[in-house]
């Protein structure tokens, strides 16, 4: 058999460079007859999955199942392919206004073939004409919901640059969003967390924007918030401060130990001059008497406001109340 296919190359005359031309002709030939092909109109009957999206108030905005819609349409082979393969891809989405939408009872909604005539063009692509659809109706569940509007939570990982120290707390816009889902999934959620913010070697105010934590089976007004955070260069100042006692009533002698304590300020740079000389630390007496332990935090006042922060120590100061003789 060898020596008959090698006879019938040497009666052809045939090279290895003419057998590549050969099958590169081939090759084009076929594939300027399949676009040809392709390009030709066709009748087929066509399956494209559909889900229904629409801000239903109450409901959800996504129907909770996909719908099979079957018509007979003239297009071309292109779509023809296209639409066979999407019988097991992701339904497509179909963004339709309320009025559109009629309603069956309950969580359940319709559309009428008339309705998906003007949605064709997304259904089945730009160059389909239907003839008609196989079903008349297809019916959508949009599962009841509830809203519940819950604060945000920066949360935050920030690393400063010597010297520097964020001013207040990161503040996030908006700092709050609404919840929407069945009741069972949103009745335990009192708050939402960002994705961690995590920043290095800051020397001036940041900002930006951060996606929040997604939370299963609830959807929010917004998926993201931007978020800010004030920074300010700052000098130490330490100064020992005398501890005093407040609110104490008449005929009481409230005695604090250590009666003095060493705090450290830090202050914007630069100052202009010391702003440490009006604050005043104390003890409360109604707060000791609430205590346990007789154990307090000495609190500040007068703190202006070139202060950011402070640190004072000890931070835990022991008290005793006597009668005053």
């Amino acid at each position: 058999m060898k020596r008959v296919f090698n006879k019938i190359l040497e009666s052809l005359n045939f090279s290895g460079r003419d057998w590549a031309v050969f099958l590169l002709s081939l090759l084009l030939a076929f594939s300027i007859w399949l676009l040809h092909n392709l390009s030709l109109k066709y009748t087929e009957f066509l399956q494209v999955p559909v889900k229904v999206q629409c801000e239903l108030e109450g409901h959800a905005n996504m129907s909770a199942n996909s719908s099979d819609i079957v018509a007979r349409c003239q297009t071309s082979g292109y779509n023809v392919i296209r639409s066979s393969g999407k019988r097991n891809a992701r339904p497509v989405v179909l963004s339709v206004s309320p009025s559109v939408l009629r309603h069956k009872d309950g969580e359940t909604y319709y559309l009428t073939s008339d309705d998906l005539k003007e949605y064709t063009h997304l259904i089945f692509g730009e160059n389909a004409s239907v003839e008609y659809f196989l079903r008349d109706t297809l019916f959508f569940r949009f599962p009841y919901e509830e809203s519940r509007k819950v604060p945000v939570y920066p949360v935050h990982i920030l690393r400063y640059a010597p010297q520097y120290i964020g001013s207040g707390n990161m503040t996030v816009e908006p700092d709050s969003v609404v919840l929407y889902g069945e009741p069972s999934h949103i009745a335990n959620i009192d708050r939402v967390m960002t994705e961690a913010i995590r920043l290095n070697d800051i020397k001036s105010d940041v900002h930006g924007s951060v996606r929040l934590e997604h939370v299963k089976g609830i959807r929010m007004s917004t998926d993201n918030v931007r978020f800010s955070q004030n920074v300010s260069r700052y000098v130490e100042v330490s100064s020992v401060v005398s501890i005093q006692g407040r609110n104490v009533p008449q005929g009481k002698e409230f005695m604090i130990y250590p009666s003095t304590a060493e705090v450290t300020f830090r202050c914007v740079f630069p100052l202009s001059a010391d702003p440490t000389g009006a604050v005043r630390f104390y003890v409360d007496y109604n707060e000791f008497m609430q205590s346990l332990d007789g154990k307090c935090t000495a609190r500040a006042d007068n703190l202006s406001g070139e202060i950011i922060s402070y640190e004072i120590r000890p931070k835990v100061f022991d008290c005793v109340v006597n009668e005053r003789i």
